[in-house]
């Protein structure tokens, strides 16, 4: 049923089945982590997904071919910079901390509408953000929140762009299909993916054993294990990230951005049947405050 005459509910079920997607496969990047680097991850998973997408594009119809060239690449490199900064901040710092920084997007989303766009943002959707950012800090635990430094500025960063990201979206790429800025997204990622590989091959360092070494390594031989693993994300990032696009263009970006909560959820029950990873009470009742901010938007975002 649409709400202030855009799809909300429609875009708020596209958020949910793009986190269950995500949630599953992102938990499986420890794995690759293990044994090759970002940059190649980026760079083979972007091979992966347009061919995969270029298989589908003629029996499905998609329409690849962007209306405005400029505004999709500059909105694939908002949103590919985000990322990349956020996976590489997982090398030295917590994943709480990451995650918690990533997470400040909804915020952004909220000011940059208002200042750059002089949009009307009422104090129902400014509860409801505030809402879900305190349950998001419930499920990461208090650890999020400590250690402020420069190097914990990274993911808030990230925060930031990918809310940029988000507004470009519906802002500047109004007529593009979901597909063109799929595609624009997997290109930028994996540009940046070849660029850093071909300066770790040129310039080589000390690369800690294990996931520890995920941002330093260069190119390796891949296993069939990373082969498989990396070809899951790019099959699940490309229907996630798709529907998440689509979600985007069809409702307001600071109401689908509180829906994007619900990432968090669906990675702590993926991360308990995958890896018997237990929640605690604290991150339960977290999980409670982002569904109750997701229900606040949904039922009346216009307050």
């Amino acid at each position: 049923m649409p709400i202030g005459g855009e799809r909300t509910l429609q875009a708020a079920f596209m958020i949910v089945v793009y986190a269950a997607i995500i949630g599953f496969t992102d938990n499986f990047v420890r794995v690759i982590a293990a044994e090759a680097g970002l940059w190649q991850f980026h760079a083979i998973r972007t091979a992966m997904a347009l061919t995969l997408l270029a298989v589908v594009a003629v029996p499905l119809g998609l329409r690849l071919r962007p209306v405005n060239l400029g505004a999709v690449a500059a909105r694939s490199a908002i949103h590919g910079l985000a990322m990349v900064i956020y996976f590489g901040a997982l090398a030295f710092l917590p994943v709480a901390m990451v995650a918690a920084g990533l997470f400040t997007a909804p915020i952004f989303v909220l000011l940059i509408s208002r200042i750059a766009y002089g949009q009307r943002i009422g104090p129902f959707r400014i509860i409801a953000v505030a809402v879900g950012f305190a349950g998001a800090v419930l499920v990461l635990g208090p650890e999020a929140l400590s250690g402020a430094s420069l190097p914990a500025l990274l993911p808030v960063i990230a925060g930031a762009l990918y809310a940029m990201g988000n507004i470009a979206t519906r802002k500047w790429c109004p007529d593009e299909s979901a597909e063109t800025l799929l595609a624009g997204f997997f290109v930028a990622l994996g540009i940046i993916g070849l660029v850093g590989m071909a300066a770790l091959l040129l310039w080589p360092i000390q690369v800690p054993e294990g996931a520890a070494g995920f941002l330093q390594r260069g190119p390796v031989w891949p296993s069939s294990d990373f082969l498989f693993w990396t070809f899951v994300q790019a099959a699940g990032s490309l229907l996630g990230v798709g529907l998440m696009v689509r979600a985007y263009q069809v409702a307001d970006a600071t109401r689908v951005s509180v829906f994007e909560y619900v990432i968090l959820p669906a990675s702590a029950i993926w991360s308990w049947l995958i890896w018997e990873e237990v929640l605690t009470p604290m991150a339960i009742l977290g999980m409670g405050l982002i569904v109750a901010a997701g229900l606040m938007i949904a039922v009346d975002a216009e307050r």
